[in-house]
């Protein structure tokens, strides 16, 4: 039984759908979760809850996703392997669906390393395409991993991300048809700025038929500052920027409406590509610019389905 999610009836109607990203505090403050959302709310079909990113510990994705679900907002809830055992991970899939969350991302999670815990033990007890099959198991068959019964259904719309960069390329699409066969619904990408090598990893995707057993939400980041465009080429695991995309916002007076430019450019450019379903747009520290960004790419009114 699918969860019969907003984001799931849009993707499966056809329509293009738009999602972003809200980054939960380093605290215990709701405001953040709920500003963020309010001002997301209009534009997006569902809004991702991020859990612990780049291993920073922040309120969990649980409690984000719970908070906009109080404000009308369907959340995605993300969830990574880095820090929880199959006995956390089933038992936390449990209280979400108890509290109404229906769509989960499956993650492995960045290295401990990269965040503020750096000696922390990472635990990926289970891998993200084996967290894919456990939901879809726990989903379809009512079973937990040992086998024991569960008792009522549990209703999932199953993400996983996917980076078309990452090396060797040739691998690429033969890793998203393992995360189709273990039973992921939706794709969210990793950053969309190379569109060409994007693309021919799209060709590969539709050459193959995958297009037509996943939806595939592109992911784009708007890029605030030349100083970001430049950690994000340097410094973040999966994120490629080309040269000439830093070059370019040197090169201008307004970097913000550069960064926008390019992102709207970006975004018209992944609509034209075959088995593309969707825009996936990560915000960092910019949510107030999402809604431009959906109105200026003609996505706006978004669909009642």
């Amino acid at each position: 039984m699918k969860a019969g999610t907003n984001l799931e009836r849009i993707l499966d109607s056809g329509e293009f759908a738009v999602t972003a990203e809200v980054g939960p505090p380093r605290g215990t403050s709701p405001n953040v979760v709920q500003r963020k959302g309010e001002l997301l709310k209009s534009c997006c079909d569902a809004i991702n809850v991020t859990d612990n990113q780049t291993a920073i510990v922040r309120m969990s994705s649980v409690s984000g996703c719970v908070l906009l679900n109080q404000l009308g907002i369907e959340p995605v809830m993300q969830m990574v392997c880095r820090d929880r055992n199959r006995i956390a991970i089933q038992s936390d899939i449990l209280g979400a669906v108890a509290l109404g969350i229906g769509n989960v991302l499956c993650l492995s999670g960045d290295y401990p390393s990269f965040g503020d815990h750096p000696t922390a033990k990472g635990v990926f007890d289970i891998d993200s395409i084996q967290l894919i099959q456990l939901l879809k198991q726990m989903r379809e068959e009512k079973k937990f991993l040992s086998g024991a019964n569960i008792s009522g259904e549990v209703p999932l719309f199953i993400g996983a991300a996917e980076n078309p960069y990452a090396d060797p390329f040739e691998y690429r699409t033969p890793r998203l048809a393992k995360k189709i066969a273990a039973g992921v619904d939706f794709i969210q990408t990793q950053a969309i700025f190379d569109v060409d090598k994007f693309a021919k990893w799209m060709k590969e995707v539709t050459d193959r038929g995958l297009d037509k057993k996943v939806h595939i939400l592109a992911g784009v980041i708007p890029i605030k500052t030349v100083g970001m465009g430049r950690y994000m080429k340097d410094n973040v695991p999966g994120v490629h920027v080309p040269d000439e995309v830093v070059t370019r916002m040197q090169d201008v007076k307004d970097v913000k409406e550069e960064g926008l430019k390019i992102c709207l450019e970006t975004i018209d450019q992944i609509k034209e590509i075959p088995g593309v379903h969707g825009i996936h747009i990560m915000a960092v520290g910019w949510e107030d610019m999402v809604p431009t960004i959906v109105e200026k790419a003609g996505l706006l009114p978004r669909p009642l389905i």
